[in-house]
């Protein structure tokens, strides 16, 4: 099989290179946490000009249809560049979700302007009984014939201050716990009934805590089958997990660049501590489980796109448990590696650090990835 990227795709890595590396940085970084809901307009307006944004959209919305190649080639480049604005919880988490289940006429409305970058989404669906499993909703949908009264609590809904729509999973028949049952729902974050609890995420970012209380939406809020949109759930949230894992990869490889370069200046009793056998040891690992992460991450992003949903499963859950273990050993690596100045606020090492601390647990920690490739072993 030829893994080799195509010459789009290389054109594409190559100008995500460009601006998370040299247009975005850590200046920005540290400027945007600072601006309302940690987003930065003009940023965003420069990814969606760039063509990023309709990057993991239907091209009958204006999208490009890209693979989970291309989006992967984005995100890893996003996160070595340690870009903040939400392109996996803002973009390809609802992007994919509406594509799966939405109607053409919802498609058109939300897809075409989240392209354009004049809308933000967020997906809330985790929730406190068992916040890693999208199959645990008890947040009720009660059906009264011209449309439903929505009732339930949400937790860690990404990117939900700054979303002008949300779109919450409820379950409209069965019981918590079961897929079966399961519907979807688009809702205005200012309806009557709906209270957030805004909060910044560990590492960037922004999330929010959601109470439904008899929230009343129309008929044609609701996005897909009623009772059926699991598999359409979980097939965009493994395509998060696997795009989460790109950028994760990024960040990664740039903490081994810093710990490299830092090893190569930093002297101790005159002598350059990168010559030290010891220390060039640690560098070795981390760079091994950064290759083996990043042959996980490929694998992740042929396999997402696959028709075959036990295959895809496995695969994105494989990645998230490996770079689960990976990211905590490189990010630990380099921060001893570089001392006490490695979690001070002005150097970017403690930021990645936090970075990959948060992605241990975002959409699934390793145990509960591990136990999912366990299951479908199982059933196999």
């Amino acid at each position: 099989m030829d893994f080799s990227y195509s010459s789009e795709q290389k054109l594409l890595q190559d100008s995500a290179n460009k601006f998370a590396l040299k247009g975005y940085g850590f200046e920005r970084y540290k400027q945007t946490l600072t601006l309302p809901g940690q987003l930065d307009a003009a940023a965003w307006a420069q990814m969606a000009e760039f063509g990023w944004l309709a990057l993991p959209l239907p091209e009958s919305v204006g999208g490009l249809g890209g693979s989970g190649t291309d989006i992967s080639l984005v995100a890893e480049a996003l996160g070595a560049g340690m870009v903040l604005e939400p392109f996996v919880s803002g973009l390809v988490l609802p992007g994919k979700l509406l594509a799966l289940a939405g109607s053409e006429a919802q498609q058109k409305r939300l897809l075409e302007p989240l392209a354009e970058g004049q809308l933000q989404l967020s997906v809330a669906w985790a929730e406190p009984g068992d916040r890693q499993n999208a199959a645990h909703c008890a947040t009720q949908a009660k059906a009264d014939g011209q449309g439903y009264f929505i009732s339930g609590r949400k937790l860690c809904a990404l990117n939900a201050p700054n979303a002008q729509r949300l779109i919450v999973s409820a379950r409209s028949a069965e019981s918590a716990g079961e897929s079966a049952g399961i519907s979807l729902f688009e809702i205005d974050p200012a309806a009557r009934g709906v209270t957030l609890t805004p909060y910044a995420v560990m590492g960037g970012g922004t999330a929010a805590d959601v109470v439904l209380d008899q929230v009343r939406v129309s008929a044609d809020a609701l996005i897909g089958p009623a009772g059926k949109s699991f598999e359409a759930l979980d097939a965009a949230l493994d395509h998060a997990t696997a795009a989460s894992c790109a950028q994760a990869l990024g960040a990664m490889h740039a903490l081994l660049e810093r710990t490299a370069n830092y090893l190569k200046v930093r002297k101790q009793f005159g002598v350059v501590i990168g010559s030290f056998q010891a220390l060039q040891h640690r560098l070795v690992d981390m760079f091994i489980e950064i290759e083996q992460s990043r042959s996980m991450v490929l694998m992740a992003s042929v396999r997402v796109d696959s028709t075959d949903a036990d295959e895809r499963r496995r695969a994105v859950s494989a990645a998230k448990a490996y770079l689960g273990q990976a990211s905590k050993l490189v990010a630990q690596q380099a921060v001893q590696l570089h001392g006490g100045i490695g979690v001070t606020e002005e150097l970017d090492v403690g930021h990645f650090f936090r970075q990959l601390t948060a992605f241990g647990t975002l959409y699934g920690d390793r145990e509960r990835h591990l136990d999912r490739v366990a299951g479908l072993r199982r059933a196999a």
